[in-house]
């Protein structure tokens, strides 16, 4: 045998012995292996939209004195999340349970093993898939107490909030739940992520109460290089976190990625223009911000529409979403620190109600795939909308009396002055 002959031989006996040891040791039977392997891959880039993307993007938008902070919160609500979702926060949204509530059967991935599925993919593939979702969730929230809630608190809050309020809606949209039997469409969480978020940060901040000198005091963001970079990284983890939830490799995903880039474009460019307009220069923060809301408002749409409605729905979100905020601020004089409502809540709120006229297959160029009638859609949209809101709001003001009783939700008034990067961690994020 020559040596070229040697060297196929070689080869062909590696990719069998490889072959050999994937049949064994690989996917259970019955998985896919590219739906199992483009979901793994869109579990770690819903993660890399909360560590680094989202600690960026907010962290970039507080004071220099109190970064860290942020990006401590962030950080340690994933590593909190991470354990509550494995001991029984999985269970509770994806167990078989009630049209309430999950049961206790997958307490700490009981009976997940390497065979078991969930579809065409390894079970233990989506659950990871769907912590993503339950880390970004009480992480947005961080936007509407930035720079004056303990951190104590912060952490009693989320884990409390996960398995109360995200764990629950979670099970009702997509665990089998009562709004998943009544046809409620939300494809990638414009209920349990966007909606439930926004409403909680703004019961928070009211809650809470402003920052010292708000409105009239508060500082502009001390890094805005940070906040876009931020933003960059969500924009890309956001086609794993929408692509990834048609939970296989195929033309749903590719869609569902296509709409979403779409709709933050268009968001992004026409928070610009009217900044633009109104103010004579455009910001990066303002475009950032309404690159979020495009993002956060297609959610919900992103398996339904095309592309066409998903242009529409960008351009809506960034206009309404623009409005939105400056009542908040201006008129409201409501402190939710990093726009968490205005952007994730009401952009979710109008993502759920456009998905209704946008997934239509029934209005030319602006169609999406679904054979629904719009009326009846949009009342069921419309009262899923209404029960997340009002069911987080509530859940929400009790959870934060309970920590306030407990703890004590706010820092005293000089930390917060000095900032919380010393007064919470003993650290700065800055040498001075």
């Amino acid at each position: 045998m020559n040596i070229c002959a040697s060297r196929r031989f070689s080869r062909r006996a590696a990719f069998a012995l490889i072959a050999i040891l994937c049949a064994r040791a690989g996917y259970a039977e019955g998985a896919d292996s590219g739906d199992s392997g483009w979901v793994m891959m869109s579990t770690a880039l819903v993660l890399f939209m909360t560590l680094p993307g989202l600690s960026l993007f907010y962290g970039g938008m507080v004071r220099s004195v109190s970064v860290l902070s942020v990006l401590m919160q962030c950080l340690a609500i994933a590593c909190l999340v991470t354990i509550l979702w494995l001991v029984v926060g999985y269970s509770l949204a994806f167990g078989e349970g009630n049209l309430i509530i999950g049961d206790l059967s997958k307490v700490l991935f009981r009976g997940i093993s390497e065979d078991t599925l969930y579809g065409s993919v390894p079970e233990m593939s989506f659950a990871l898939f769907q912590l993503g979702f339950a880390i970004i969730t009480p992480a947005l929230i961080v936007g509407g107490f930035a720079e004056r809630m303990r951190f104590s608190s912060v952490l009693v809050f989320s884990g409390l909030w996960v398995l109360l309020v995200y764990a629950p809606i979670a099970h009702w949209v997509w665990g089998g739940g009562w709004l998943a039997e009544l046809g409620a469409m939300d494809f990638a969480g414009g209920t349990a992520v966007h909606i439930a978020a926004g409403t909680a940060a703004v019961v928070a901040a009211v809650v809470v109460g402003p920052r010292r000198g708000f409105p009239d005091q508060v500082q502009p963001p001390h890094n805005m290089t940070l906040t876009v970079a931020g933003a960059g990284m969500l924009w890309v983890g956001w086609f794993g976190f929408n692509g990834g939830s048609a939970l296989a490799a195929g033309g749903d995903a590719a869609m569902a990625v296509a709409v979403t880039h779409i709709a933050a474009a268009a968001g992004a460019f026409t928070w610009m223009l009217i900044e633009w307009v109104r103010y004579g220069k455009p910001s990066a923060l303002g475009t950032v911000t309404g690159m979020v809301a495009g993002l956060g408002t297609v959610t919900a749409a992103s398996g339904y529409i095309g592309p066409a409605g998903a242009l529409v729905v960008g351009i809506i979100a960034g206009a309404v979403c623009f409005v939105a905020t400056n009542v908040m601020n201006l008129k409201l004089k409501i402190d939710d620190s990093l726009d968490v409502f205005p952007v994730h809540a009401v952009g979710g709120c109008i993502g759920m109600m456009l998905t209704a006229v946008f997934a239509s297959d029934a209005i030319g160029i602006l169609s999406g795939s679904e054979d629904i009638a719009i009326g009846e859609q949009l009342r069921i949209q419309g009262l899923a909308v209404i029960a997340v809101l009002a069911y987080t709001a509530a859940a929400t003001w009790i959870i934060l009396k309970i920590t306030d009783l407990l703890i004590g939700n706010r820092v005293p008034e000089d930390q917060e002055i000095d900032g919380l990067d010393i007064a919470e961690h003993n650290e700065r994020g800055y040498i001075i």
